[in-house]
């Protein structure tokens, strides 16, 4: 099959790494799942049968497929026959609602479903929004599609789909935000924004990639993971999918063992999971080098702790969608050096290669060294806006900035500190709080795991903190004790001053504490 090349400058196809790394390890393991060993020839020639039937379904270039899909293989050959096709891909996170599917298939303009058959409730969501006749394809038998991903493939072996041409501006990729304060957007990534990810990951996270090399992954591909996975499949190195969705601490440490794992992505909440649980101490993990971790704060009691065990394999990134995943870089050597240095406390890295930031109060201009301003990206990383939503696109993207929404600092040496959100950072008494610096402080009390500050109104002071936060179990940390031991660590007019424990913190089905929930709580409780 031949796709006629559009006006503009050419770039890569996303699917071209794969075909290279097919034709120079075809027999080398690409891809491991459960009993599941598919070669890097395997994984080629199942991506070109299913584009093949993908595009006999008629999809095409600049069209969009939407899957739904805890990991498994048909999840990765999917994104790449999209790839291959020059169509979109639209990962949704199999964590979310029924009601959730139908507007991401009605923001993207989804034209062909892709759904696991243990999802009933969301395919006939998907479906209802849909376009009339649109097909639905599953993955496992399920009565609602009208074939399975595994059938197409068979029906289509052994057919040869050539590489659809694109220009760098080309969508390639809606990912859709956490939506923690509203409902997710789709950010647009283009064929030229993850050809760039591909080789910044490749300089700044995990250098020295190759196909002697292994990757655990235990994040859902629709997101983060996917990102980490393209540097793999462009250096031959092998995926190794967990069995189950639902996480397994011991499972993990297992696999990294037998599969003598090299690097792994994850959130900092699976990290603590991992270190802290007693398998570490009874598998092999020496050949770990690169344990990427993002998605959330990680604090530097959890760091230390990490090192310690783990050894010198951490590298953090700070980002977000709208920059295809990363702004800074905090590479192994990096945490070393800042967790000897209590003035680089916090920080979260270095800006990434190829990546300019900037620090900008609010009339736009920036900030000096040692301020707080919003955290502004320019560079090849930045997306192209969110899809079909021209007024959130300009508010995000302004005289070629992204405007990401987090303030930070910087420092001397260009380290960048996050201190919060623009939207929740409050004013007590006309000074400005940041509860990312509060909840840093506090998170080094030995019986807090978790905790998260907020402002709330107050009638004399405008407005006050409160803090949520969550105890270990073998202790009970009263509000009275917590309020005391802040008051020896933080200035008088940033001590919160409604305390509350809970039993968990409410969270997104991307892992982000929803703070709106809690200020709700709060007002209503």
């Amino acid at each position: 099959m031949t796709c006629s090349r559009p006006p503009g400058r050419a770039a890569m196809n996303l699917a071209w790494p794969l075909a290279q790394t097919a034709r120079r390890f075809p027999q080398r393991a690409g891809l491991i799942w459960r009993e599941t060993v598919l070669s890097w020839h395997e994984i080629d020639s199942k991506v070109s049968a299913l584009a093949a039937a993908l595009s006999a379904l008629g999809l095409g270039p600049g069209e969009r497929l939407m899957i739904h899909s805890p990991n498994c293989p048909e999840m990765v050959l999917t994104m790449f026959a999209c790839f291959r096709l020059g169509a979109v891909w639209v990962p949704t996170n199999f964590r979310c609602a029924p009601d959730e599917i139908g507007h991401v298939v009605a923001t993207s303009g989804a034209r062909v479903l892709v759904c696991h058959s243990d999802f009933p409730a969301h395919a006939a969501a998907a479906r209802a929004a849909l376009p009339e006749g649109a097909p639905v394809l599953s993955i496992g038998e399920a009565g609602f599609a009208d074939t399975t991903v595994q059938a197409a493939i068979a029906a289509h072996d052994g057919i040869a789909v050539g590489h659809a041409p694109v220009t760098p501006d080309d969508p390639a990729w809606f990912f859709f935000t956490s939506g923690t304060t509203g409902k997710p957007k789709g950010a647009v990534l283009t064929c030229g924004t993850l050809a760039f990810n591909i080789t910044a990951q490749l300089a700044d996270m995990m250098p020295g990639l190759d196909e002697t090399h292994a990757s655990l992954v235990v994040a859902p591909l629709s997101h983060g993971a996917g990102a980490h996975l393209l540097p793999q499949v462009a250096r031959g190195a092998v995926s190794v999918l967990m069995p189950d969705a639902r996480f397994d601490a011991a499972e993990a440490i297992r696999l990294i063992e037998a599969h003598r794992i090299t690097n792994l992505f994850t959130v900092p909440t699976i990290v603590k999971m991992l270190v802290e649980h007693p398998a570490l101490a009874r598998h092999d993990h020496s050949s770990l080098r690169h344990l990427v971790y993002a998605g959330a704060p990680m604090y530097q009691v959890d760091q230390q702790r990490a090192h310690e065990r783990l050894g010198e394999v951490l590298v953090q990134y700070y980002g977000l969608a709208e920059a295809t995943g990363t702004v800074t870089v905090l590479t192994p050597r990096q945490h070393r050096l800042v967790m000897a240095d209590a003035n680089k406390a916090g920080t979260c890295g270095v800006a990434r290669s190829g990546t300019c930031v900037s620090l900008r109060g609010r009339d736009g201009s920036e900030v000096p060294v040692g301020e707080v301003g919003e955290v502004c990206v320019a560079g090849p990383a930045v997306f192209a806006g969110y899809h079909g939503d021209a007024a959130a696109s300009a508010e995000a993207l302004r005289d070629g900035w992204l405007l990401t929404g987090d303030l930070g600092r910087f420092d001397a040496e260009g380290f960048l500190y996050l201190t919060g959100r623009v939207s929740e950072m409050y004013i007590s008494g006309g000074s400005n709080i940041y509860p990312r610096e509060i909840e840093e402080k506090l998170l080094e009390h030995p019986g807090i795991v978790e905790i998260a500050v907020l402002g709330v109104p107050d009638p004399d002071w405008g407005e006050v903190g409160a803090a949520f936060y969550v105890c270990r179990p073998d202790a009970q940390t009263d509000p009275e004790t917590l309020a005391s031991y802040a008051a020896t660590r933080l200035a008088r007019y940033k001590l919160p001053r409604h305390w509350t424990p809970v039993e968990e913190l409410p969270k997104s089905a991307y892992g982000k504490v929803l703070k709106r929930v809690l200020k709700q709580q709060f007002l209503t409780g």
